[in-house]
């Protein structure tokens, strides 16, 4: 794989973190805290404003998200469910399976098919991926990018649902890669945009994912996964929420343990107990009401289930 970086250009909005380090100039605030402060303010400015970043993501891995930790050595499937859905995920023997921020690949790849309404995606350089998710120029972020389109491109996927429909018992199942072709292009000479003769990175999506994500695209706002991309499971988390709040119809309730538990959706090992669960689920709803304060998501005062209620996170006039 060949890949070119782009100078990133300056943020506009760089007010929140400017005025973190001034009014605490004793604190000592990384570069990484101030960044994220910039984009959470630039999410809720444009949320006020109904302009948010509109993206797009596929149904399978918003009802099921890819392993939040690193997986351990040779460990090669990882499996979640949720409800009817059944997703499995078999890694690469030499890449391993995907994990934490590689799960911002399949937003990207999913954002650029709808808006190309093309199963061949097209875009300038990896640095526009790495600029897209707030992640910084530089050979070691670039080396991050390349291991993740690795592990993605070579898991495999498997997507099912079981449905009962009066006496009869619907299964609708698929088996699939992300992608068949990738050419991500490198050059020294960062001025270059494309390569000699004007060609572009180009990734062939999987006729099975490209289908799935033209007929089923789930409305992502793109800031908001900048904002939590260090934090894979809130960004699990805000996506599930919005989709299951703009698909809701009345008031629900998501119990959080048991055979189809949030716990089993979005947890791995690390939340075997329910206190330790709830904490964590805890922090996560803080974070996703940081970025969507009006956000009806709660745990419910029994501790037992995630209480929701229709509501939009995303609200877009271009859209």
């Amino acid at each position: 794989m060949r890949t070119t970086l782009i100078p990133k250009c300056a943020n506009a909005f760089e007010s929140a973190g400017a005025t973190l380090k001034h009014i605490h100039p004793e604190l000592i605030i990384s570069r990484r805290k101030l960044r994220q402060a910039d984009v959470i303010e630039l999410v809720r400015r444009r949320r006020e404003a109904a302009h948010q970043t509109l993206g797009f993501a596929s149904r399978p891995f918003v009802l099921c998200g890819l392993p939040i930790k690193k997986p351990k050595r040779n460990e090669l499937l990882h499996e979640r469910r949720n409800g009817k859905f059944l997703l499995q995920v078999t890694g690469h023997p030499s890449y391993g399976l995907p994990w934490g921020q590689d799960r911002l690949v399949p937003i990207f790849l999913a954002t650029l098919a709808v808006r190309q309404q093309c199963q061949t995606i097209r875009f300038r350089s990896a640095a526009e991926m790495l600029d897209t998710f707030g992640m910084q120029q530089g050979g070691t972020q670039y080396r991050r990018l390349i291991a993740a389109f690795q592990r993605i491109f070579g898991a495999t996927i498997f997507f099912g649902t079981d449905i009962q429909r009066d006496k009869a018992t619907v299964i609708h199942q698929a088996r699939f890669n992300f992608m068949t072709e990738a050419r991500i292009w490198y050059a020294h000479d960062l001025e270059q945009p494309t390569l000699p003769g004007g060609h572009q990175n180009e990734i062939v999506l999987s006729a099975e994912f490209y289908r799935e994500i033209i007929t089923n695209p789930i409305p992502a706002d793109l800031d908001a996964a900048k904002a939590l991309s260090s934090t894979p499971a809130a960004l699990d988390l805000f996506m599930w929420i919005s989709y299951r709040c703009f698909t809701a119809k009345e008031h629900e309730r998501i119990p959080l343990f048991g055979e189809f538990g949030l716990a089993g959706q979005l947890g791995n090992a690390d939340y075997a107990r329910p206190r330790k669960f709830r904490e964590r689920l805890s922090r996560w709803l803080d974070l996703v009401r940081v970025l969507w304060p009006s956000c009806p998501a709660q745990i419910s005062s029994d501790g037992n289930y995630l209480l929701l209620q229709p509501a939009l996170a995303l609200v877009n006039k271009q859209a």
